[in-house]
């Protein structure tokens, strides 16, 4: 049996790609159209703007797709709208969670990850100054009867929150009051108006955070615990890898360049972040890819197995995936076809 709130995320999801249905929309199998001069214009649905995906950005600002006669366009849609374009046609795929593809493959889609962008759990946990646990103290303990504001109920933080509750020996729906928002965007607000004790964020809003006295450093890194982890991956429909690996594979090969652009120039990856995310304030900015660094957040492209079990286990253990009759594998959600390991 679907978890309830599992059965309401697909709902919705389904009444998106039939309404884009209904709409009229009628764009290629792929969500690509080229042009009279044999360049491809595709659109990648994120969930949020995140410093996660740097790689991606890179790939579009040094040219790399350009050079590949790609014009790679990235679209926010928030709420789980980025898996419900990707399952109406309407954009060539999205970055996310592989344990997205795996719900909707649960339910008859056909979704595959085709490529890696952040290979560790991106989301921490912090609590207003003061208000953190003490570092010998029991987080089970400290975490019951409190508010934690993360999330929407099916995206991948919300996975990650859950999966660490249940570790810590809570139930996510009866010893904690979880706030499970729509749109990340109003985690900030939520601690600022005081109606949560803890928040589950990523970056730039831990940085951001910090940088506004919301909160303090993080008093728990679920990069560090669950190691490598299959947390933002590119995400088409396997139906177009078979009808048009060579537009997958020149992607790829794009994306690939920005992952390692991103990795090997921390300066570059600095300028990108800056313009990227004009809010935040250098030393802020500065502070949140020594972060990213430090906690091995791109570590190349390919996807490994191990890091896609793992995500597979989170959602799984964090009742965001029940697979019990159709099960999950690294050969159901991902391919190793354009990118080794």
């Amino acid at each position: 049996m679907n978890h309830p709130r599992t059965t309401r995320v697909l709902a919705l999801l389904a009444a998106g790609a039939t309404a884009l249905a209904l709409a009229g929309c009628s764009p290629s199998e792929s969500g690509a159209t080229e042009d009279a001069d044999g360049v491809t214009t595709l659109t990648i649905a994120e969930p949020v703007h995140g410093v996660g995906y740097l790689p991606l950005y890179a790939a579009q600002d040094s040219g790399f797709f350009e050079d590949a006669s790609l014009n790679v366009e990235v679209t926010t849609l928030t709420g789980g709208g980025h898996v419900n374009a990707t399952l109406a046609g309407e954009v060539f795929g999205f970055i996310g969670g592989a344990e997205s593809g795996a719900v909707a493959n649960v339910k008859g889609a056909d979704l595959i990850a085709v490529a890696n962008v952040v290979n560790r759990g991106n989301v921490y946990f912090v609590a207003p100054l003061g208000e953190e646990p003490a570092p010998d103290e029991d987080l089970g303990e400290y975490f019951r009867g409190k508010t934690i504001v993360g999330g929407r109920y099916g995206g991948t933080p919300n996975a990650i929150l859950r999966h660490i509750l249940i570790l810590e020996g809570l139930d996510p729906d009866e010893d904690v009051d979880l706030v499970e928002v729509e749109d990340s965007s109003a985690i900030p607000s939520t601690i600022q108006q005081d109606a949560a004790d803890i928040a589950v964020v990523a970056e730039p809003q831990l940085g951001l955070g910090i940088q506004q006295g919301l909160w303090g450093e993080p008093f728990l890194n679920p990069l560090e615990l669950l190691g490598p982890y299959a947390y933002s991956s590119i995400v088409i429909p396997r139906e177009t890898a078979e009808d048009d690996p060579e537009l997958v594979q020149s992607f790829v090969d794009a994306l690939a360049k920005g992952q390692e652009l991103i990795e090997s120039d921390p300066d570059y990856a600095a300028e990108l972040a800056a313009a990227e995310f004009p809010t935040m304030e250098p030393d802020a900015l500065t502070q949140t890819l020594e972060r990213a660094y430090a906690d091995s957040l791109w570590e190349g492209a390919c996807l490994a197995e191990d890091a896609i079990d793992t995500n597979l286990e989170v959602a799984r253990n964090g009742q965001i995936l029940d697979d019990s009759a159709t099960p999950q594998s690294f050969e159901t959600v991902a391919t190793d076809q354009f990118v080794a390991c």
